[in-house]
């Protein structure tokens, strides 16, 4: 086909975001394996191999060890519930290329939302200025690339109508209102985003990706002889929208009911060193924010890390084996091909508390002449590549969590932590404590409130004294990850671990 303007595609695509019905169930999957008969950015673009190789060419014009092509096409809505009434309804359309030249460890970046031959080749020339040598030739054919399959779609979300989506909202506001008269407001929100990529490099491969992410979240305030509370709960990933089923959506509306009404019985926690039991699932943030960040490997590559000399040695207990994993189907990090065409993937970081593997993407993969481990990530066309988490998560241990709670002793049971701030190269980190406990002759009290927990995260990794075999992935749909101006969705996991000591800045007695 001629390829259409952008703001063609763009009112055309938002028109039918809102007018088409919705499939049968039974009419079949929407995964893409990689083949001709992907051709999405072709069929809807006109972007052919010709001009493909004609815009990778344009990005070696002055050397170079690489270019690649990212174009994407993403189409999010979101849909808001407040007061009993959807008072909220939005979509977004994005649209565009990101060409990238690399020269050695150096970038050259450029991107335009017009996909016609004379935008790229302009984006491409600018992306082209950081070398200065002769033109290097790109592949003189492209190849269909490997691509996984985890998460297929049983219907494109695009193709999903306004109605069921309004009932979602409205459904999970009535289930919140039921679970507990003391529940004074509710919010609800519901957002879809289906992402289609197509990745082109100069040595000669390409993928295609349809990438979905749906979260349904409520957030509710509950009343009690003049105090209130605030909690929430979502649940999330990379699924289709019939995932949220109505035992699913009334599962969010009691977590997020009981998370308030628990906070009504809490006390503030004493403040100093103790031992932190913290407990599977949503707690494997921390995991990722205080550990997973030094296991990049850009920031190992430039010395940052606090890892950046640990390979091969010991960082944790022989029971801590840590992974980031591209593969598990439907979850938030789940990827079936990174951002530069490298197949999803499972890599073991830390084993049997031996760091064996950073997380590379192509640059860093051959600065330490290892292949990619496909963590090369970027939030869109309009940014370059990073070494990036996917899912990150620690394996299930020999004990038991009551085992842990009991070897605590006198410390506090962390249940979901919010509002963190780390320092990402030498792991130091504080976390607000949004839902725990304390834990008093080795058994579990009080639930807590106004406190937060601070450390280091490699010394926390190594004070890891204990690990339940209660592993839990988390199944939120929220999660981004920022760094470097850029926010990607990740997923995370762990079972309950029992860490020596931590700071609780909580209430001095």
């Amino acid at each position: 086909m001629d390829p259409v303007t952008r703001r063609t595609f763009l009112q055309t695509t938002a028109a039918a975001a809102t007018t088409l019905a919705l499939p049968s169930l039974g009419k079949g999957w929407y995964a893409l394996a990689g083949g001709a008969e992907a051709a999405y950015f072709e069929k809807e673009f006109g972007i052919t191999d010709a001009l493909c190789r004609k815009v990778l060419a344009q990005a070696l014009g002055k050397g170079g060890d690489f270019a690649e092509l990212y174009f994407e096409h993403t189409v999010s809505n979101w849909l808001g519930l407040e007061d009993g009434k959807v008072n909220r309804a939005f979509g977004q359309v994005d649209l565009g290329v990101g060409i990238r030249t690399v020269a050695g460890d150096q970038i050259g970046y450029g991107f335009t939302q017009q996909l016609d031959e004379a935008s790229m080749l302009a984006a491409a020339a600018t992306a082209a200025t950081i070398a200065s040598g002769s033109a290097t030739t790109p592949a003189a054919a492209l190849a269909w690339g490997k691509v996984g399959s985890f998460y297929p779609l049983d219907r494109l979300l695009s193709e999903v109508p306004l109605e069921p989506k309004v009932q979602l909202v409205q459904t999970l506001n009535e289930r919140c209102f039921a679970g507990s008269k003391l529940i004074a407001k509710v919010t609800a929100q519901l957002h879809d985003q289906q992402k289609r990529i197509l990745i082109v490099t100069s040595d000669g491969v390409k993928v295609e990706d349809l990438q979905p992410r749906v979260y349904l979240q409520a957030t509710v305030v509950a009343e009690k002889d003049g105090k209130r509370e605030r909690a929430g709960w979502n649940y999330g990933g990379r699924r289709s929208l019939s995932f949220f089923t109505p035992e699913v959506v009334a599962d969010i509306a009691r977590q997020a009911t009981d998370r308030a009404l628990i906070m009504f019985e809490a006390v503030p926690a004493p403040a100093g060193e103790v031992p932190v039991v913290l407990g599977p699932g949503v707690t494997g943030v921390l995991l990722h924010e205080a550990i997973g960040h030094g296991m990049e490997a850009d920031f190992n590559r430039k010395g940052m890390s606090t890892y950046a000399t640990m390979l091969g040695r010991k960082v944790a207990e022989p029971f801590v084996t840590i992974l980031d994993d591209g593969t598990v189907p439907e979850l938030l990090g789940a990827i079936n091909v990174d951002d530069e065409g490298t197949p999803g993937q499972r890599t073991v970081l830390v084993d049997k508390g031996i760091l064996t593997s950073y997380m590379h993407d192509r640059i860093s993969a051959r600065h330490y002449k290892v292949k990619p481990t496909g963590n090369g990530r970027r939030q869109s066309y309009q940014h370059y590549i990073q070494p990036r988490m996917r899912n990150t998560y620690m394996l299930a241990g020999p004990s038991t969590p009551e085992e842990l709670i009991r070897q605590a002793g006198t410390g506090i049971y962390v249940q979901d932590v919010a509002n963190g701030e780390v320092k990402i190269g030498e792991g130091d980190f504080a976390f607000y404590v949004s839902q725990g406990r304390m834990i008093q002759g080795g058994k579990l009290g009080a639930p807590i409130k106004d406190i937060n927990i601070m450390g280091n995260g490699p010394k926390m990794l190594a004070n890891t004294i204990g690990v339940a075999n209660d592993f839990e992935f988390a199944r939120q749909g929220t999660g981004a990850c920022g760094k470097g101006g850029q926010g990607v969705p990740v997923g995370f996991g762990q079972p309950t671990i029992l860490v020596k000591s931590l700071t609780v800045g909580g209430v001095k007695a």
